[in-house]
């Protein structure tokens, strides 16, 4: 009996595999027509959706669906190799596009390594939903602007929901941060052109273990204090913004959605994509931000500021 079941099941998955199709790279894909007729061609603005998933544990890699759809223009003189691009000109609007990647491949082309999440011999299957087309760019931003401020709003009612399940009482920053002010210290806040010393505790709403902190037990460690330089573009906008709300001794909390922290793409391997943050803060000094350092053999307008833990 066992060992009829196995045999359906291999045939079951042969007559999958065989319904896939290749490209010139090797990539196997199927596309389920929609009702568009015309095929997508060079410089057409597009959105759609993605996903990927690991086919040994069906856990997804990362996926646009429920937040916001990809938007790009089609290049074809730089199509991708061995990903889903290549099926673009071949697809039109309302099509859906099954693929299936080979991580073995992907390690010979040099885009991954094997490691704790690519193994040899398994697979990433992936799929896209065409949604639409638009006749410029800028059709194309006013889109992007529209689902961009839908899916801030939505991660701000679970926000919400959260200070509300967990009694914390909130204001509002202008773009939205929540800041629970315990103490707003003495002195000026932490406005334009001043530096704020910071102690923090970042957390996911979720309430598992810190993500990243340096502090313990609600104290200071051994780690040295975080120096913000505020109005300098040099952390999360979630950050610069509810820093703003706090002196000297300031102390509160920051929820901070994730379209003003690390939005679609996340910090990996910690931070996942579209996730909502909560940070402890407590606010050790505000004092006046000293001037930028130029860089060595590089000049000041040419500089770029030095990355960070917590910038985006």
């Amino acid at each position: 009996m066992k060992n009829t079941i196995k045999l359906l099941l291999a045939i079951v998955l042969f007559a999958s595999c065989n319904q896939y199709e290749k490209t010139p790279s090797g990539l196997a894909y199927k596309i389920t027509k929609g009702t568009g007729k015309d095929k997508l061609k060079n410089g057409d603005a597009i959105k759609l959706n993605i996903e990927y998933k690991l086919s040994a544990k069906d856990s997804i890699l990362s996926s646009s669906y429920g937040h916001i759809p990809v938007y790009f223009v089609l290049d074809t003189s730089h199509l991708g190799k061995y990903n889903f691009t290549e099926l673009l000109t071949s697809s039109a609007v309302g099509d859906k596009i099954e693929f299936r990647l080979s991580v073995d491949t992907l390690k010979k082309l040099g885009m991954i390594e094997y490691n704790t999440i690519f193994h040899k011999g398994e697979f990433v299957n992936g799929k896209v939903d065409i949604i639409s087309s638009f006749k410029g760019q800028p059709e194309m931003m006013e889109d992007y602007t529209k689902e961009s401020v839908a899916e801030k709003n939505k991660e701000l009612d679970v926000l919400n929901a959260y200070a509300k399940k967990n009694n914390i009482k909130t204001v509002s920053t202008p773009a939205g941060v929540l800041v629970e002010v315990q103490n707003e210290g003495t002195g000026p806040k932490a406005d334009s052109g001043m530096l704020a010393i910071v102690l923090y505790r970042g957390t996911f709403v979720d309430g598992k273990a810190a993500f990243d902190s340096n502090m313990l037990n609600g104290k200071p460690t051994s780690a040295m204090p975080f120096k913000v330089p505020i109005g300098a573009n040099a952390v999360i906008k979630g950050w610069d913004e509810g820093l703003r709300l706090f002196g000297k001794g300031g102390k509160g909390r920051l929820l901070i959605p994730a379209m003003l922290a690390y939005g679609p793409q996340g910090s990996a391997p910690v931070i996942p994509a579209y996730s909502n943050l909560v940070f402890d803060v407590e606010i050790t000094d505000v004092t006046v931000a000293p001037p930028p350092a130029p860089r060595q053999g590089m000049p000041i307008l040419q500089g770029q500021p030095q990355g960070n833990p917590h910038q985006q």
